[in-house]
């Protein structure tokens, strides 16, 4: 470009912007997709490769991925048994904690090889890694994949808001183009549910899903989860195809050319100047990603199932696997002719209860992916009105607004209205997600405005990846396998009433912590756009 551009974003043609503005769409859009991807497909994918002992209990960690030489292990357990629901939450915040690692260096890399080049590194990262997950013969590889797509979305999502911010140089333009690109984040979790739903209501047709060869000893009645993995291909590949095609950030391109870039170091963020900043956002991003992942992504992972309606037919399914059991124990010891008769009425019995499990199996994925449906689109509409609220309302105001309903509202969903009509219980968790999406939507607009450029990646990133991906995410661990164990009931419930306790407990937190924010630093001059023939 030869002259900087008037208008909303100084230096970028029209039709530049508008494709940066795509790419940051469908970028974030596809970050949410893949992340998204587990608490639908979890389940039935953990419920598949995990190796528990003969009477369904947890043999140990080594022996659930796959690394234990116990011969007497079987593979497989149902999706409500304990070793899920305990390997649900460890998986939730492994991936985090791996993506919170690399994350933290990615944000350290943001700074010092720019914002562009990142984006494509990260992207590549975390196209193929569901890929490999789908072709998953272990927990372990299961594991290890699903941390490496986390790894290549905590990057990507640093690296670009720091972009959209640089490009953006106005205010009012930086305000709007990362609240609405950030919009489409919600969409990803709208669009991977729906996928999910539709391949799993195709699954029930002979024939209605391509024909790919999965590895040796897969369950072919439990395939949904590996098809929806393969989709995480395509949105990568899309976004490649557009990245020659957008420019790096100019402010910092042209410090980095200038040579007045100053060296990121994780130890400017702890500078006098940047303390408070730097603790309090941590912290801040901890208690939205903590209600997130300590009760969002357990309702449609671990509660769905112990819905009211649910619950009461999987009891009538355990009764009649209790009465086939004493139909077995009636034939031992009886004549020949007697046990031929009793032998057509266990086989009848067996085939009945095959198809009630069936079935319910079904329906229980069913209800997930629509309390998934539910919460994504309470996110999309959180992400929406933080957009429309965004340039008239106060900074700090504007939070509150979010956090003083979750304070109420986390508890109320999952103590009380989870044990009455799905529907009102479905709009609650609508509004759990809005909120929680919302100030997610919040922090990303404000933490490129509270550090300087040559810290926006770094700072950005230890806000988001230390705060929120390491130390929020703990609270799916905290739910599983702590805190739910204080309280009586199926699993489901156990999860649920711990769900209510963090969800209200981060937002409250996080009330208290929004007192403290410090104010939008000075905008800093930007160098001139370039004339000669390297402009643009």
């Amino acid at each position: 470009m030869s002259s900087p551009a008037a208008g909303p974003s100084a230096g970028l043609a029209p039709a530049t912007r508008t494709l940066v503005l795509v790419v940051a769409a469908i970028g974030f859009l596809f970050d949410t997709y893949e992340l998204l991807m587990f608490p639908v497909i979890g389940s039935a994918a953990v419920g598949e490769l995990i190796q528990v002992n003969p009477d369904g209990s947890s043999p140990g960690a080594l022996a659930e991925l796959g690394l234990a030489t116990n011969p007497d292990l079987k593979r497989g357990a149902p999706r409500a048994s304990d070793p899920v629901r305990l390997w649900g939450g460890r998986m939730l915040w492994i991936a985090a904690l791996c993506g919170g690692v690399f994350g933290l260096l990615g944000g350290w890399l943001v700074d010092r090889l720019g914002r562009k080049a990142v984006m494509v590194g990260s992207i590549v990262i975390y196209s193929f890694s569901p890929v490999a997950a789908a072709y998953s013969t272990e927990l372990w590889q299961l594991v290890l994949f699903r941390c490496t797509t986390f790894i290549g979305v905590c990057v990507e999502m640093v690296a670009a808001v720091t972009w959209l911010a640089e490009l953006f140089e106005t205010k009012r333009a930086r305000e709007l183009a990362i609240g609405w690109t950030l919009a489409c984040a919600s969409l990803g979790g709208i669009f991977v549910t729906e996928v999910y739903n539709a391949i799993v209501a195709a699954a029930k047709t002979p024939g209605a899903l391509p024909a790919i060869s999965f590895p040796a000893g897969h369950d072919p009645a439990n395939v949904a989860w590996r098809y929806t993995l393969l989709t995480g291909l395509v949105p990568g590949l899309l976004i490649l195809l557009l990245m020659p095609f957008v420019p790096e950030s100019r402010v910092w391109r042209e410090r980095k050319r200038a040579g007045t870039l100053r060296r990121p170091s994780f130890g400017a963020l702890f500078a006098p100047d940047l303390r408070r900043t730097t603790i309090v956002t941590a912290l801040l991003s901890a208690c939205a990603y903590a209600a997130a992942f300590g009760a969002l992504q357990m309702t449609p992972l671990q509660i769905a199932p112990g819905l009211p309606d649910l619950a009461e037919r999987q009891a009538k399914v355990a009764d009649r696997g209790k009465e086939l059991k004493a139909i077995e124990g009636t034939l031992k010891g009886q004549t020949e002719e007697n046990a031929k008769a009793g032998q057509a009425r266990l086989k009848a019995a067996r085939e009945e209860l095959k198809t009630d499990q069936e079935a319910l199996a079904l329906d229980v994925e069913a209800r997930r992916g629509n309390i998934q449906r539910w919460q994504e689109l309470g996110g999309l509409s959180g992400r929406i009105l933080f957009a429309l609220l965004l340039t008239t309302v106060p900074s700090r105001l504007l939070l509150r607004l979010f956090l003083v309903p979750g304070i109420v509202l986390f508890p109320l969903t999952y103590w009380v209205l989870r044990t009455g009509d799905y529907t009102v219980f479905a709009l609650a968790v609508f509004g759990c997600g809005l909120l929680t999406v919302s100030q997610m939507s919040y922090m990303s607009e404000y933490l490129p405005k509270v550090f300087p450029v040559h810290l926006r990646g770094t700072g950005g990133g230890f806000a988001t990846n230390v705060g929120a991906r390491m130390i929020g995410t703990m609270a799916a661990t905290l739910n599983t396998e702590y805190l739910s164990t204080f309280f009586d009931g199926p699993n489901p419930v156990k999860v649920a009433m711990a769900a209510g306790v963090i969800g209200g407990a981060a937002f409250l937190v996080a009330l208290g912590l929004s007192f403290l924010l410090p104010p939008p630093r000075t905008e800093e001059p930007t160098p001139p756009a370039p004339t000669g023939p390297d402009a643009g």
